[in-house]
């Protein structure tokens, strides 16, 4: 439980500094012989600092609760 928290911590803190993630996807429109198109989209995950305070509270929380079962 406790190594989760940390987990967790760590995605909210990263949340906070990045703000999201963003990736790219290759997709193939045409394959004509020896001819290929493709085409390259940017896709975005945005991750609010509402959401990353949530993470890193819940972190907060796994972290206390597993620390008190000793």
């Amino acid at each position: 439980m406790k190594g989760f928290g940390v987990v967790l911590i760590v995605l909210g803190i990263l949340g906070f500094v990045f703000g999201g993630v963003v990736f790219k996807h290759d997709e193939k429109v045409a394959d004509i012989g020896p001819i290929e198109i493709e085409k390259q989209e940017t896709k975005s995950f945005p991750v609010t600092p509402v959401a990353s305070g949530a993470i890193l509270l819940a972190g907060l929380v796994l972290l206390v609760v597993g620390a008190r079962k000793r």
